[in-house]
């Protein structure tokens, strides 16, 4: 594992007192607040009161950080200027200048988004250089007053480097442990962000997701993650596995926090063409459309996934039951086209890779210019096979047919439209406002010589397709989490974020974590 810089906290400028099992941090009033349970618009009210001041609150975060991150491993490296930037917004406050809900909130970001301040590596000790300049993503944030704090470890490449890979392990951050139990996985490639989230280390976190890279994260560790449609969110600044698949997304403890949060980060950018189909119509306030009681009168499939196993299909159960509870009606449905899908996907993405991470690296000012040069790096670079010991994905990439070959091209365009067609096809068959699947099984054991167990086959037409899909806590089996997606068909972000609230509000499942070390 790497060992990761030590630094030094202000802690004259907050009184703040935190316990690895728990959150609470000192408000400028003395009463104490829990970083785990306050959402944003707890913490924004506290700060317009003078109760709590952005450096205070981001002060308490990097404490925290300090403090549990050594169990957890989720952070890379925290930004230089968080305290800076905590300033700043708390000057622009007494101005009467505040930007919005996100002004002075601290946000962790995935070590594959660019930010000019700090490197941005992907995992990988190739990448070891500062970009060019910021992704738009994170000129959003900053355009918003958000205070970015640092970058959160991933799986390296995004899970896309290794036949067989440990999600949440990287050469550049080592392995990130699932806070619930620290010796299961995270899931990932978001690991960090999920666990960093999870452990209340900072109040937000951008993940991002190919397939599943996102959700099953969020799910793993009781959190709330959003995948959002295909073009909401740019993708510029953003290391990529594909374009036609990839979308950066918010992370967080509450689903108000990742609306408030999916409303900074989306719009229209000339340098990414799929946000160019972003709807005029489109909200640009995704909190408004958070109304309790919206699943009352709804239609919700319920694709129950088996193969997850008995006591996943149990916490399903109950999902169900709270769902008619709240008054939605729910019929069990099985999306079509799964298998040929699954056929599919992998063999895309190949070609999709070397094209686009080409792309990428050519933008930056350092390190290595494409693909072949990856290859060679991890190659020579003995702390590179570690974990990921192989790149075999990397080398079926190098050899793949190329973008403008007639069979890929012919494959792609069935794999997205089979992708579409599974969820529209599934949601007017049954007259469906949305389908609810479970998001992940219990996590696995971290085990670098057997790689990754996973089996998350809820995540793909979402991702394929291009439409949104928001997982929440559902449930728990034994001490590990359990979430449910809400997905439906394109530009429908607004819709699936509306009933994970209300399912947050009537199955508030979440609970902290422990950090046990194991459990039977």
């Amino acid at each position: 594992m790497v060992r990761r810089p030590v630094f030094r906290v202000l802690t004259t400028l907050v009184a703040a007192t935190i316990a690895v099992g728990a959150a609470p941090a000192a408000s400028a009033s003395g009463k104490p607040l829990d970083l785990d349970a306050a959402d944003i618009p707890a913490l924004q009210a506290r700060m317009s009161s003078g109760r709590l001041t952005a450096v205070g609150l981001t002060s308490a975060y990097l404490d925290r950080i300090h403090k549990v991150d050594r169990t957890v491993n989720a952070v890379i490296a925290v930004n230089p200027t968080a305290i800076a930037q905590a300033a700043e917004s708390d000057f622009r406050r007494r101005a009467g200048k505040t930007r919005g809900p996100l002004d002075g909130i601290p946000v962790l970001v995935k070590d594959n988004v660019d930010t000019r301040s700090q490197q941005t590596t992907a995992g990988s000790r190739a990448l070891r250089s500062k970009p060019a300049k910021d992704a738009t993503l994170i000129r959003r944030l900053r355009d918003a007053g958000a205070v970015v704090l640092g970058k959160a470890n991933l799986s390296e490449w995004a899970n896309f480097r290794a036949a067989k890979p440990t999600s949440g392990w990287s050469g550049v951050g080592g392995q990130t442990n699932n806070p619930y139990v620290l010796d299961r996985n995270p899931c990932g490639s978001s690991a960090g962000s999920a666990a960093g989230i999870a452990s209340s280390l900072a109040q937000v976190a951008i993940g991002s997701e190919t397939d599943g890279s996102i959700v099953c994260p969020a799910g793993m560790t009781s959190t709330v993650g959003h995948k959002p449609s295909l073009g909401l969110v740019s993708r510029t600044g953003v290391v990529p596995i594909s374009a036609e698949q990839d979308t950066a997304g918010p992370m967080a403890r509450h689903v108000v926090d990742v609306a408030l949060t999916l409303s900074a980060l989306q719009g229209r950018d000339p340098s990414d063409p799929a946000t160019g189909t972003y709807p005029p119509n489109q909200p640009t306030d995704y909190a408004a459309h958070l109304r309790p009681g919206v699943l009352k009168g709804s239609r919700i499939g319920l694709w129950r996934l088996p193969v997850l196993g008995p006591d996943v299909d149990a916490v399903m159960t109950r999902t169900r039951n709270s769902l008619v509870k709240a008054g939605a009606e729910v019929v069990e449905v099985t999306p079509p086209y799964q298998a040929r899908i699954g056929e599919l996907e992998f063999p895309a993405l190949l070609t999709e890779f070397h094209r686009d991470i080409d792309r990428y690296l050519a933008t930056r000012p350092e390190g290595p210019r494409d693909l072949a040069a990856l290859i060679a790096y991890n190659r020579s670079d003995p702390l590179e096979q570690t974990c990921f010991a192989g790149q075999e994905l990397f080398e079926q990439a190098l050899v793949a047919p190329g973008p403008s070959d007639p069979g890929y091209l012919a494959n792609r365009r069935e794999l997205t439209d089979l992708a579409k067609r599974s969820i529209d096809e599934t949601l007017a068959e049954h007259r469906l406002d949305a389908i609810a699947a479970p998001t992940n099984p219990p996590a696995w054991k971290t085990d670098c010589k057997t790689g990754d167990n996973d089996v998350i086959p809820s995540s793909t037409p979402a991702a394929v397709s291009g439409y949104p899909a928001v997982t929440v806590p559902a449930g728990f089996v034994g001490e590990l989490p359990v979430g449910v997606s809400f997905m439906a068909g394109q530009w429908t972000d607004a819709r699936v974020l509306a009933y994970a609230a209300d399912f947050e509000r009537v199955v508030p499942a979440r609970k902290p974590p422990r950090y046990l070390k194991t459990v039977g």
